[in-house]
Protein backbone atom coordinates (compact mmCIF):
# COMPACT_ATOMS: atom_id res chain seq x y z
CA UNK A 1 0.00 0.00 0.00
CA UNK A 2 0.56 3.76 -0.68
CA UNK A 3 1.05 6.73 2.33
CA UNK A 4 0.49 9.47 0.59
CA UNK A 5 0.67 13.26 2.06
CA UNK A 6 -0.72 16.34 0.67
CA UNK A 7 0.30 19.27 2.76
CA UNK A 8 -0.79 22.63 2.48
CA UNK A 9 -0.32 25.86 4.66
CA UNK A 10 -3.62 25.18 6.76
CA UNK A 11 -3.99 21.02 6.02
CA UNK A 12 -2.44 18.17 5.83
CA UNK A 13 -4.30 15.51 3.72
CA UNK A 14 -3.13 11.72 3.93
CA UNK A 15 -4.53 9.03 1.90
CA UNK A 16 -3.87 5.38 1.67
CA UNK A 17 -4.07 3.59 -1.43
CA UNK A 18 -4.26 0.01 -2.18
CA UNK A 19 -3.70 -1.33 -5.80
CA UNK A 20 -4.00 1.85 -7.24
CA UNK A 21 -7.26 2.34 -5.27
CA UNK A 22 -7.82 5.07 -2.57
CA UNK A 23 -9.42 3.38 0.18
CA UNK A 24 -8.87 6.06 3.17
CA UNK A 25 -8.27 9.65 3.72
CA UNK A 26 -7.62 12.05 6.35
CA UNK A 27 -7.48 15.61 6.69
CA UNK A 28 -5.37 17.15 10.05
CA UNK A 29 -4.50 20.76 10.85
CA UNK A 30 -0.52 22.14 9.45
CA UNK A 31 1.37 22.52 12.93
CA UNK A 32 5.05 23.01 12.24
CA UNK A 33 5.24 22.67 16.02
CA UNK A 34 4.56 18.71 16.17
CA UNK A 35 7.50 16.45 15.77
CA UNK A 36 7.68 12.89 13.64
CA UNK A 37 6.72 11.25 16.61
CA UNK A 38 3.55 13.41 17.15
CA UNK A 39 2.43 13.22 13.68
CA UNK A 40 3.59 9.19 13.75
CA UNK A 41 1.30 8.63 16.79
CA UNK A 42 -1.66 10.31 15.09
CA UNK A 43 -1.21 8.19 11.94
CA UNK A 44 -1.04 5.46 14.20
CA UNK A 45 -4.07 6.24 15.70
CA UNK A 46 -6.36 6.72 12.31
CA UNK A 47 -4.63 3.51 10.93
CA UNK A 48 -6.27 1.61 14.03
CA UNK A 49 -9.40 2.94 13.88
CA UNK A 50 -10.46 2.41 10.05
CA UNK A 51 -8.70 -1.40 10.82
CA UNK A 52 -5.13 -1.00 8.88
CA UNK A 53 -1.90 -1.63 9.60
CA UNK A 54 1.01 0.27 9.03
CA UNK A 55 3.17 -2.54 7.96
CA UNK A 56 1.89 -2.48 5.10
CA UNK A 57 2.75 0.28 4.17
CA UNK A 58 5.30 -0.10 0.83
CA UNK A 59 5.70 3.66 0.09
CA UNK A 60 5.16 6.63 1.52
CA UNK A 61 5.11 10.13 -1.46
CA UNK A 62 4.98 14.04 -0.32
CA UNK A 63 3.79 17.14 -2.27
CA UNK A 64 4.31 20.03 0.69
CA UNK A 65 4.09 24.03 0.30
CA UNK A 66 5.15 23.70 3.78
CA UNK A 67 9.05 23.44 3.74
CA UNK A 68 9.18 23.51 7.51
CA UNK A 69 7.20 20.21 8.01
CA UNK A 70 8.95 18.55 5.55
CA UNK A 71 11.77 16.84 6.99
CA UNK A 72 9.42 15.52 9.88
CA UNK A 73 6.79 13.74 7.62
CA UNK A 74 10.42 12.58 5.98
CA UNK A 75 11.82 11.31 9.42
CA UNK A 76 7.79 9.95 9.99
CA UNK A 77 8.60 7.77 6.86
CA UNK A 78 12.04 6.66 7.68
CA UNK A 79 11.53 5.81 11.65
CA UNK A 80 7.61 4.55 11.11
CA UNK A 81 7.76 3.11 7.83
CA UNK A 82 11.58 2.12 7.17
CA UNK A 83 10.94 4.22 3.59
CA UNK A 84 12.83 7.14 2.26
CA UNK A 85 9.72 9.14 1.24
CA UNK A 86 9.21 9.93 -2.67
CA UNK A 87 9.16 14.09 -2.21
CA UNK A 88 8.13 16.12 -5.37
CA UNK A 89 10.25 18.77 -6.66
CA UNK A 90 13.00 18.58 -9.26
CA UNK A 91 14.11 15.30 -10.59
CA UNK A 92 10.41 13.73 -10.32
CA UNK A 93 8.95 12.26 -13.27
CA UNK A 94 5.22 13.90 -13.93
CA UNK A 95 5.30 13.76 -17.42
CA UNK A 96 4.60 17.76 -17.62
CA UNK A 97 6.53 20.16 -19.58
CA UNK A 98 7.23 22.88 -16.92
CA UNK A 99 6.56 26.75 -19.19
CA UNK A 100 7.08 29.01 -15.73
CA UNK A 101 9.90 31.19 -15.89
CA UNK A 102 11.71 29.18 -12.85
CA UNK A 103 10.12 25.72 -12.75
CA UNK A 104 11.45 25.65 -9.03
CA UNK A 105 8.89 28.42 -8.25
CA UNK A 106 6.01 25.84 -9.21
CA UNK A 107 4.14 25.06 -6.08
CA UNK A 108 4.08 21.01 -5.75
CA UNK A 109 0.27 20.98 -5.28
CA UNK A 110 0.00 22.51 -8.60
CA UNK A 111 2.06 20.12 -10.45
CA UNK A 112 0.35 17.57 -8.55
CA UNK A 113 -3.03 19.01 -9.46
CA UNK A 114 -2.26 18.94 -13.38
CA UNK A 115 -0.84 15.68 -13.69
CA UNK A 116 -4.46 14.51 -12.05
CA UNK A 117 -6.10 17.01 -14.27
CA UNK A 118 -4.17 15.85 -17.53
CA UNK A 119 -5.11 12.19 -16.91
CA UNK A 120 -8.70 12.50 -15.66
CA UNK A 121 -10.03 15.24 -18.14
CA UNK A 122 -7.39 15.48 -20.71
CA UNK A 123 -6.46 19.54 -21.85
CA UNK A 124 -6.88 22.07 -22.11
CA UNK A 125 -7.33 22.68 -18.65
CA UNK A 126 -8.24 25.28 -15.73
CA UNK A 127 -7.56 23.70 -12.37
CA UNK A 128 -8.25 25.74 -9.42
CA UNK A 129 -7.71 24.83 -5.74
CA UNK A 130 -9.16 26.75 -3.12
CA UNK A 131 -6.46 26.15 -0.19
CA UNK A 132 -4.91 28.83 1.96
CA UNK A 133 -4.61 30.36 -1.27
CA UNK A 134 -6.62 30.01 -4.09
CA UNK A 135 -4.75 28.92 -7.69
CA UNK A 136 -5.74 29.10 -10.72
CA UNK A 137 -2.86 26.79 -13.19
CA UNK A 138 -3.49 26.62 -17.09
CA UNK A 139 -2.08 23.39 -18.83
CA UNK A 140 -2.39 22.62 -22.75
CA UNK A 141 -3.75 19.53 -24.54
CA UNK A 142 -0.15 18.85 -25.06
CA UNK A 143 0.65 18.37 -21.51
CA UNK A 144 2.31 21.95 -20.68
CA UNK A 145 1.95 23.44 -17.64
CA UNK A 146 1.67 27.51 -18.57
CA UNK A 147 1.41 28.86 -15.09
CA UNK A 148 -1.76 30.93 -13.89
CA UNK A 149 -2.71 33.42 -11.10
CA UNK A 150 -2.15 32.96 -7.55
CA UNK A 151 -4.99 34.95 -4.74
CA UNK A 152 -5.86 35.61 -1.61
CA UNK A 153 -7.92 32.08 0.01
CA UNK A 154 -11.36 32.66 0.93
CA UNK A 155 -10.13 32.50 4.64
CA UNK A 156 -7.13 34.59 4.28
CA UNK A 157 -9.64 37.47 3.31
CA UNK A 158 -12.12 36.73 6.44
CA UNK A 159 -9.21 36.57 8.80
CA UNK A 160 -7.48 40.02 7.37
CA UNK A 161 -11.36 41.50 8.06
CA UNK A 162 -11.44 40.48 11.52
CA UNK A 163 -7.71 40.99 12.54
CA UNK A 164 -7.23 44.08 10.97
CA UNK A 165 -11.11 46.51 12.03
CA UNK A 166 -11.60 47.13 14.95
CA UNK A 167 -15.42 46.44 14.88
CA UNK A 168 -16.31 43.56 12.56
CA UNK A 169 -16.24 39.79 14.16
CA UNK A 170 -14.95 36.36 12.88
CA UNK A 171 -17.45 34.67 10.90
CA UNK A 172 -18.46 31.72 9.31
CA UNK A 173 -17.87 30.88 5.74
CA UNK A 174 -21.37 30.56 4.19
CA UNK A 175 -23.52 32.18 1.83
CA UNK A 176 -25.42 34.41 3.11
CA UNK A 177 -28.39 34.21 0.30
CA UNK A 178 -28.66 37.81 -1.20
CA UNK A 179 -25.77 40.54 -1.73
CA UNK A 180 -28.21 43.50 0.10
CA UNK A 181 -27.66 42.18 3.67
CA UNK A 182 -29.49 43.85 6.67
CA UNK A 183 -26.73 42.97 9.13
CA UNK A 184 -22.98 42.99 9.93
CA UNK A 185 -22.10 38.81 9.62
CA UNK A 186 -24.08 38.55 6.66
CA UNK A 187 -22.74 41.93 4.96
CA UNK A 188 -19.41 40.49 5.08
CA UNK A 189 -20.12 36.87 4.49
CA UNK A 190 -21.49 38.63 1.73
CA UNK A 191 -18.47 39.81 0.22
CA UNK A 192 -16.37 37.04 1.00
CA UNK A 193 -18.73 34.50 -0.86
CA UNK A 194 -19.68 36.51 -3.73
CA UNK A 195 -16.57 38.70 -3.51
CA UNK A 196 -14.49 35.87 -4.63
CA UNK A 197 -17.30 34.14 -6.58
CA UNK A 198 -16.72 37.28 -8.82
CA UNK A 199 -12.99 37.12 -9.05
CA UNK A 200 -13.52 33.31 -9.68
CA UNK A 201 -15.55 33.95 -12.74
CA UNK A 202 -13.60 36.71 -14.04
CA UNK A 203 -10.15 35.19 -14.21
CA UNK A 204 -11.60 31.65 -15.66
CA UNK A 205 -12.89 33.57 -18.65
CA UNK A 206 -9.98 35.90 -18.73
CA UNK A 207 -7.84 32.35 -18.38
CA UNK A 208 -10.01 30.64 -21.24
CA UNK A 209 -9.76 33.18 -23.78
CA UNK A 210 -5.86 33.25 -23.35
CA UNK A 211 -5.96 29.61 -23.53
CA UNK A 212 -7.77 29.83 -26.83
CA UNK A 213 -5.98 31.66 -28.33
CA UNK A 214 -2.45 29.34 -28.03
CA UNK A 215 -4.31 26.23 -28.26
CA UNK A 216 -3.92 24.65 -31.89
CA UNK A 217 -7.06 23.21 -31.59
CA UNK A 218 -9.17 26.11 -30.36
CA UNK A 219 -11.08 23.79 -28.04
CA UNK A 220 -12.41 25.34 -25.08
CA UNK A 221 -10.55 24.64 -22.00
CA UNK A 222 -12.50 22.65 -19.30
CA UNK A 223 -12.65 23.95 -15.37
CA UNK A 224 -11.89 22.05 -12.67
CA UNK A 225 -12.39 23.15 -8.44
CA UNK A 226 -10.41 21.15 -6.05
CA UNK A 227 -9.80 22.00 -2.37
CA UNK A 228 -11.42 22.46 0.92
CA UNK A 229 -13.78 25.95 0.08
CA UNK A 230 -14.46 24.01 -3.60
CA UNK A 231 -18.20 23.27 -3.16
CA UNK A 232 -19.41 26.55 -1.67
CA UNK A 233 -17.60 28.54 -4.56
CA UNK A 234 -19.15 26.32 -7.44
CA UNK A 235 -22.86 26.63 -5.79
CA UNK A 236 -22.65 30.18 -6.91
CA UNK A 237 -21.34 30.44 -10.07
CA UNK A 238 -21.44 28.17 -13.95
CA UNK A 239 -17.77 28.49 -15.26
CA UNK A 240 -16.50 25.49 -13.21
CA UNK A 241 -17.67 22.01 -14.79
CA UNK A 242 -16.52 19.62 -12.14
CA UNK A 243 -15.83 19.86 -8.35
CA UNK A 244 -12.65 16.91 -7.91
CA UNK A 245 -11.90 16.98 -4.04
CA UNK A 246 -9.33 13.92 -4.08
CA UNK A 247 -7.45 15.48 -7.11
CA UNK A 248 -4.27 15.97 -5.79
CA UNK A 249 -4.11 12.96 -3.70
CA UNK A 250 -5.07 11.35 -7.01
CA UNK A 251 -2.58 12.70 -8.30
CA UNK A 252 0.00 12.01 -6.17
CA UNK A 253 -0.48 8.07 -6.72
CA UNK A 254 -0.31 8.74 -10.57
CA UNK A 255 3.04 10.37 -9.84
CA UNK A 256 4.10 7.58 -7.57
CA UNK A 257 3.53 5.03 -10.58
CA UNK A 258 5.91 7.22 -12.46
CA UNK A 259 8.86 7.11 -9.94
CA UNK A 260 8.01 4.08 -7.97
CA UNK A 261 11.30 2.03 -7.24
CA UNK A 262 13.11 5.61 -6.32
CA UNK A 263 12.11 5.41 -2.34
CA UNK A 264 14.41 3.17 -0.30
CA UNK A 265 14.83 1.17 3.06
CA UNK A 266 16.20 2.92 5.29
CA UNK A 267 18.42 1.68 8.58
CA UNK A 268 18.10 4.11 11.73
Amino acid sequence: MLLAFDVGNTNIVLGVFKDGELIQNWRLETDNNKSADEYGMIVNQLFNYEGLDMKDIKDVIISTVVPSVLYTLQHLSMKYFNKRAIVIGPGIKTGLTIKYDNPKQVGADRIVNAVAGLTKYGGPLIIIDFGTATTFCAITENAEYLGGTIAPGIKISSDALFEKTAKLPRVELESPGQVICKNTIESMQSGLVYGHMGMVDFIVKKMKIELQNISPSGKVPKVIATGGLATLIEKGIECIDSVDKLLTLEGLQMIYEKNRGTSKKCVL
